[in-house]
Formats: C-alpha cells, structure tokens, sequence
C-alpha cells in the first residue's frame, strides 16, 4: 500500500467533507465561527481515521495477511529498505569498469525484489532467504569493495582482494537472480497452466471444425 497515495485518497475525501459540515454548522444550524470550525474538523479527522481503517482492511483482506503478519513484513522491508539505500550507495560510489554489469544486475535485482514485496506484501515470504541472508552479505560486500577500490594506491594483496570480491558479488548476483526467480515462480506456474488451457481450448475447436481432417492426421 503506498502511503502517499492513501493519504491523498483519504484528503480527497475528508476536505469536501470538512467544508459541508463547516457550512451546514454556520448557515441551517446558526452556529457561530468557533464552534462550526471545531465540528468541521472533528468531522475531517473522523473522515480520515474511517478511511484509513477501510482501506488497511481491505488492503489486509486482498492481500490475506492478518494486521500481525503485516506489521511483521512492514517492519523488514522498512530495514530492508535502509540496507538497499546503503547498497546503492555503495554501488554508485565504485568508479572501476570491472564491475559495472556486476553493479547494474545488484540494483536491479535488489529492487525488482523489494518493490514487488512493497506492492504485494504476501510475497516477502518467498524472499525470506533474500531479506535475511543474501541481502546483508551483498550489502557488507559492496561497501568493503567500494571502500577498497576508492583507495589512491593499491598493493598486490588489495588487488588480490578486489578480485576475490568482484568473484564472490559474482556469485551472490546468481543467488540474488534465484531469489527473484522463486518470488515470481507461482506466476511461472500460473502462466504455464494457462499456456496449457489455451492450447487446449486451441486444439478442442480445431478438433470440432476441421474432425475428418484430424482424424488422418492423427
């Protein structure tokens, strides 16, 4: 749920709401100014406060997660979120060539992942080895990588090290990529089933139009 958006729904709907009562308080009921504005904004704040319980039920209710559940995922993507803002960072800061497509697929991966789970909270359960592990190591990585490759002068040994790094960040890049495949597996499989039934439904009316033909053909 993008809580931008939801604001700007509940505002739209609370400041026509805040006026009316605001008129109906001053002009039918002969209220003065001071009370009309403080029921005015009594009737704006509820407005927002229903609202907002609404749209998190519903929101809960479409995405079949319990407030607890939710609250749990929230809390980690909000720290993921942190560790990601630290990654690119870090990726960004790295000025060699040896690494850019290295560089390219982490920040794309990382938030094809995140936003996806954002979108669609029930899917950070399919990217728990990417939130708990995966994402830490390739954070660590990345920020001794661009510490070590922002040095003026390097020796074998901190060169060696840098190669050592470009390979493991190779490495964890793959990791990443099967993460972003499990995340988007069950679309996979629901894609493939209804691949399937097309081909199915292709093949049953071809079957009805053209029997004689296929009769042969088989």
């Amino acid at each position: 749920m993008n809580p931008f958006l939801s604001f700007l729904v509940r505002s739209f709907v609370a400041v026509p709401i805040t006026v009316i009562t605001w008129l109906v308080c001053m002009i039918p009921l002969g209220l003065t100014l001071l009370p009309s504005t403080g029921y005015a904004l009594l009737g704006g704040v509820l407005t927002h406060l229903v609202l907002s319980v609404f749209m998190n039920t519903r929101f809960l209710k479409r995405h079949q997660l319990s407030r607890k559940e939710y609250r749990y995922i929230k809390k980690n993507l909000a720290e993921a979120k942190q560790k990601i803002n630290r990654l690119n960072k870090s990726i960004f800061k790295i000025r060699d060539i040896y690494s850019v497509k290295q560089r390219i697929d982490i920040h794309r991966i990382t938030k094809k992942i995140h936003k996806m789970a954002t979108t669609e909270p029930k899917r950070f359960y399919k990217a728990e080895e990417f939130y708990f592990s995966h994402l830490d190591s390739v954070v660590e990585l990345t920020e001794k990588y661009s510490f070590l490759s922002a040095q003026p002068k390097k020796n074998m040994e901190m060169g060696q090290s840098l190669i050592e790094t470009r390979h493991t960040l190779n490495e964890l890049t793959k990791l990443l990529e099967e993460d972003l495949y499990h995340v988007i597996s069950d679309d996979i499989d629901n894609l493939n089933f209804e691949i399937d039934v097309a081909k199915h439904s292709i093949n049953k009316k071809k079957d009805a139009k053209f029997p004689e033909e296929n009769r042969w053909l088989k």
